[in-house]
């Protein structure tokens, strides 16, 4: 009989079990159940352009009334909810891919940031929100006191 090293990690990431937990985080009970509506985070781009920061979201299907765009102490905040497109009984689908419902994405932004000078536009399905530099800083030269004791007599 061959000696066998154990592994106790071997059975914690079977296929199977790794496949139930993805469809237990999608909110499928079953294989072949569709996705339930429920939280989901949209694509995000963020790069440093001409104008400043930009963050680019993918949002196709989202109406522009649906999505809320703030800054709360530095904190740059995109939300809303995609809706369902159709009412469709669950047994005349085949696949259901699209996530729907509401999702939520925040980053930190430079603690000079402007947020009155924030923009926000949506064109075909992609938000893009333009976070202006803040303004150098200038150098600000403070002088300093010399105080001169006096001699006692």
């Amino acid at each position: 009989m061959a000696i066998v090293r154990w592994d106790p990690f071997d059975s914690l990431f079977a296929p199977a079990d790794v496949n139930r937990v993805f469809r237990h985080l999608l909110g499928q009970a079953g294989g072949e159940e569709p996705v339930k509506g429920g939280t989901w985070a949209p694509a995000v781009d963020v790069y440093e352009g001409d104008g400043g920061l930009i963050v680019e979201a993918e949002l196709p299907g989202v109406d522009p009334k649906d999505i809320d765009v703030s800054v709360d102490e530095g904190v740059l905040t995109i939300k809303g909810e995609r809706r369902h497109s159709k009412e469709v009984k669950e047994d005349n689908y085949y696949r259901v891919e699209r996530a729907w419902g509401t999702f939520q994405r925040s980053m930190r932004l430079n603690s000079d940031v402007d947020p009155d000078k924030i923009e926000a536009s949506y064109e075909n399905g992609v938000l893009k929100v333009i976070v202006p530099k803040p303004e150098a800083r200038k150098q600000k030269s403070i002088p300093i006191e010399v105080e001169t004791k006096k001699q006692i007599k």
